[in-house]
């Protein structure tokens, strides 16, 4: 027996809450897990409150990440005691995932914990960290190289925009965080902002092109914002779309691409590639300051996944949420 929050949807509507399960109950896979650590992100937000269809099957065991030891494995790249580390693969959303004591997975889904980081911190970094450094490496891979200008974080006070400016500003880049939060200004220059701007000079409807502003820019929020970012990206300069914390839509014009030689290159971590998944996270080993990961994480036990899910949706989170497990 073990302890998982569990979410259900039938006739009598939608129930979230700490129940205890019998192993039997879990899912097919060839790795039997223990999480000791998972995490809450955005996804996880929308599919603990409900606010959006995320969850495909029912009832479901949510937790998108999760970090810890590898129990039994019938699969030839794992064995019993292994450290591991799970981001997306659909864990969560149409297989049981690791908000839970136990959980039984894929071995081609999970990557080897590196040796830098505990479980707690691979969680702390999770998919919104992991998402970042794949950002990163896509500015890198077309180019970005410290000392070309000001590189754009937006969402900067959120899970990818905090690792994502401590990445960038680490790595000798002068990072500009644009962020919504006034009270947060002092957390996004610790973390390595030279500057913060409001949102709000993003959030509107803007022009096709604007001043050129910014070397390149690693954007969570999506809408309006990103078809800002885009007008004032300079010549030959990358965005990163990784989210749409503001909207799915993209009111943008071609100007940008044809006349600038803008590249918009879009990040997935759900199903990224076992190689490239295993590239970000020996970047973050390296990379990213494990001093300034503590400053960005909260903790809570999986009794307080679901208030804290709660106030993740209403924008009342900094950082990361990481959820202790056993």
């Amino acid at each position: 027996m073990f302890k998982a929050l569990l979410l259900e949807k039938d006739d009598a509507g939608f129930r979230a809450g700490t129940t205890t399960l019998d192993e039997a109950r879990l899912p097919a896979g060839d790795v039997l897990v223990r999480p000791e650590f998972s995490t809450i992100n955005f996804k996880d937000g929308l599919a603990l409150t409900n606010r959006s269809p995320v969850v495909r099957s029912w009832p479901m065991v949510p937790g998108i990440d999760g970090a810890g030891t590898v129990l039994e494995s019938t699969h030839a790249d794992w064995k019993a005691g292994e450290r591991f580390v799970l981001n997306g693969w659909g864990v969560g959303e149409t297989h049981w995932g690791c908000l839970a004591e136990r959980a039984r997975l894929k071995g081609e889904w999970l990557v080897r914990l590196p040796a830098a980081f505990t479980p707690r911190q691979a969680m702390a970094i999770g998919t919104a960290g992991y998402t970042a450094m794949l950002c990163v490496l896509a500015l890198e891979r077309h180019g970005l190289e410290p000392g070309d200008g000001d590189v754009l974080v937006t969402g900067a006070s959120g899970g990818v925009g905090s690792v994502a400016i401590a990445l960038l500003a680490g790595l000798g880049h002068r990072v500009v965080a644009a962020s919504g939060k006034t009270a947060q200004v002092d957390y996004l220059r610790r973390l390595g902002a030279a500057d913060v701007i409001d949102r709000a000079e993003l959030a509107g409807p803007g022009k096709p092109l604007q001043k050129e502003r910014w070397a390149a820019a690693v954007d969570a929020v999506g809408s309006h914002t990103l078809a800002n970012v885009l007008a004032q990206t300079r010549y030959g300069g990358t965005v990163a779309a990784c989210g749409l914390a503001q909207g799915m839509d993209l009111p943008a014009s071609v100007a940008p691409f044809i006349l600038r030689g803008v590249t918009l290159a879009g990040v997935d971590s759900v199903m990224c590639p076992r190689p490239r998944r295993e590239q970000a996270w020996s970047r973050l080993a390296r990379d990213l300051d494990a001093g300034l990961l503590e400053t960005m994480v909260s903790e809570v036990p999986l009794e307080g996944a679901i208030d804290a899910a709660e106030r993740l949706m209403a924008g009342q989170v900094r950082g990361r949420v990481v959820v202790r497990l056993g």
